[in-house]
């Protein structure tokens, strides 16, 4: 495995609360999952696999509360295979029939440095060499590509984004500790019908958030 490690900030983040259920209310710091879903939108391959390891809080955490239109609902999968197999169909969603207006508690101004391995699957690519996958995204990051726009928790929310050399010359991170009680890890997809969140007991310790491995006593279902 390689470690790589990119800053990521915008004006506005929301790492959702599984447990607030309806209303959007974010987690104090950035959570595993949504930080590899940033790397996995610069690069994402079947042979490869992102591990976060640790997060660092560079900004003040400071909340605002918004309240946003939403749609209620989403397009049938039935409808959609249907469409898919005669060739048409409606798959509209009309938004002043079917708007929902939602209160939520955001993070603002935020920026983070995340510290990722890339680990290669030599048998979902075989002849290949991790290298290949290590200066792929390496290019990528630092020439600002991605197949889709990172987001910080939700997609109306985009990341931007810097590859980060030397995280040693950068500058300390925020200098604040606090119990982040129980956070989402990520999913498990062991089952694809019915992905499982999984979860850990989430400390800062000095801005720098450590992120346990999947496979660690400290993440439980």
């Amino acid at each position: 495995m390689k470690r790589f490690c990119l800053e990521l900030s915008g004006p506005w983040a929301c790492f959702t609360r599984p447990e607030m259920k309806v209303e959007r209310v974010s987690y104090d710091v950035m959570t595993p999952s949504a930080a590899r879903a940033c790397f996995e939108a610069i690069l994402w391959k079947p042979a490869i696999r992102w591990h976060v390891r640790r997060i660092e809080v560079l900004k003040p955490i400071r909340w605002i509360n918004l309240r946003r239109n939403e749609v209620a609902s989403v397009v049938s999968t039935r409808n959609t295979e249907t469409a898919m197999k005669v060739g048409h169909g409606d798959l509209a969603l009309y938004i002043e029939d079917d708007r929902q207006q939602r209160a939520g508690l955001f993070l603002r101004d935020v920026a983070y440095r995340v510290h990722a391995d890339l680990e290669f699957i030599p048998e979902r690519d075989p002849g290949a060499i991790a290298m290949k996958y290590q200066e792929m995204f390496e290019r990528r990051a630092r020439r600002g590509q991605c197949v889709n726009q990172p987001y910080l928790g939700c997609r109306e929310f985009a990341a931007a984004f810097r590859l980060v050399d030397d995280a040693g010359a950068e500058p300390a991170p925020l200098a604040e500790s606090r119990d982040l009680g129980f956070m989402l890890h990520d999913l498990d997809f062991t089952n694809p019908a019915d992905p499982q969140p999984r979860f850990f007991r989430a400390k800062l310790e000095n801005g720098v958030l450590q992120v346990p491995a999947w496979n660690s006593t400290e993440v439980r279902a």
